[in-house]
Order: structure tokens, then sequence, then C-alpha cells
């Protein structure tokens, strides 16, 4: 069985300042008002998150069918996941990663104790 937007919630709930809210009329995550996590209405299944474009070339040439873009995506700073084969430890990681592009330098020293 494949992750769910619950579990995406789940593990961003652990990282600092993080909230629920809508962002383009669809479930997401922010942090201090920025987004980073995002449930797309017209996939099932598939989350929007925020990274650089270098990690987004190396995600879609890994060949793994979790991570896929569409037209709208290129050149932006996102991966689409489909969480049905998405491997969860990875899924945390991104969503860390997302977290980090959008968090405040405050809160990432608070997550990374310093």
């Amino acid at each position: 069985m494949g992750m769910t937007w619950d579990d995406v919630v789940r593990i961003a709930s652990e990282l600092p300042g993080v909230e629920e809210a809508a962002w383009y009329n669809t479930p997401s995550l922010k942090v201090s008002g920025k987004g980073f996590a995002r449930l797309r209405s017209e996939a099932e299944g598939g989350v929007v998150l925020m990274c650089s474009l270098e990690e987004k070339e190396a995600l879609l040439a890994s060949g793994d069918k979790a991570y896929y873009t569409t037209p709208h995506y290129d050149g932006y700073g996102s991966i689409l996941v489909d969480l049905e084969h998405a491997q969860p430890d990875q899924v945390a990681e991104l969503v860390e990663e997302a977290w980090r592009i959008k968090a405040p330098k405050k809160l990432v020293k608070e997550l990374d104790g310093s």
C-alpha cells in the first residue's frame, strides 16, 4: 500500500512552524505563509513538493516512476510525486528539503539545533 496525503502531513508536522492551509484551492502545507507541499486535485495521490531544479532533474533521470512532471511545471523548482509508488523514507527527505527551501533561517536553525 502506498502513502497518502495524511502521511505527508504527519511527516511535515514534525518540522517547526508547519501549518495546513489551502493553496490553489487544494490542501497544502506552509511554513511562515509559504507553500512547500500541495496535494494536486487533478491526479489522485499526486503531491507537488518544492525542490531545486538540480534535484528535480536527478529525480526524473532516476527512472523512478514515483517522480514525474508535466509541461505546466517545466522550469519550475518542484517535483510531482505519485504517493502510490514513493518510498516513505525518500518522501520524508523530500518534504524536509521542500520545507528548508521555504522556511525562514530562524526555523532552519531551530531544526538543526543551532
